[in-house]
C-alpha cells in the first residue's frame, strides 16, 4: 500500500509504503530516492503489524521503487501508478495553490467519470 500525505512545512510530501505483516524477516523500500540503498529506509512494524517506511519526496516528482526482502527477494507493489524495468513508479502531484498536493490526473478523471456516469443514470431516470 502507498499513501501520499499532505505537504509538510519543509515543502516535502511523505510517501508511506506498507506491506502485510505475514512477510518474514527484514524488508526495505529502495529506489531512486535513496540511491537503491537497502539500509536507507528499512521497514518497521506498525501497531497493526504492517511493515512500514516513510520516505519524504518533493511534490511534482515521480519516484521508482521496489521492496527488498530477506534473502534478496525483490517485490513490486500492486498499487504503484506505473511500472518500468526498474520497478514501480509513484507520481507525487505538484502542490496546488492552497499548498495541498494536487489531485493526480488519473484520480480526477476517475472522479469525473463516476460523476458523469451518475448524472447520466439520473437523467435516464428523470426522462423515463
Amino acid at each position: 500500500m502507498i499513501e501520499r500525505d499532505k505537504i509538510r512545512r519543509d515543502g516535502l510530501v511523505d510517501l508511506t509504503f506498507s506491506l502485510p505483516a505475514d512477510i518474514r524477516g527484514p524488508i526495505s523500500v529502495v529506489g531512486d530516492f535513496n540511491g537503491w540503498d537497502p539500509y536507507a529506509h528499512p521497514m518497521t512494524p506498525d501497531a497493526n503489524g504492517m511493515h512500514t517506511a516513510v520516505v519524504p519526496v518533493p511534490p511534482g516528482t515521480s519516484v521508482c521503487f521496489r521492496y527488498l526482502a530477506h534473502g534478496g527477494i525483490w517485490m513490486d507493489d500492486p498499487e504503484a501508478d506505473a511500472y518500468d524495468n526498474r520497478g514501480g513508479i509513484v507520481h507525487v502531484p505538484p502542490a496546488a495553490a492552497d499548498g495541498e498536493p494536487a489531485m493526480p490526473a488519473g484520480a480526477a478523471a476517475k472522479t469525473m467519470g463516476a460523476a458523469n456516469a451518475a448524472d447520466a443514470k439520473q437523467n435516464r431516470k428523470v426522462k423515463a
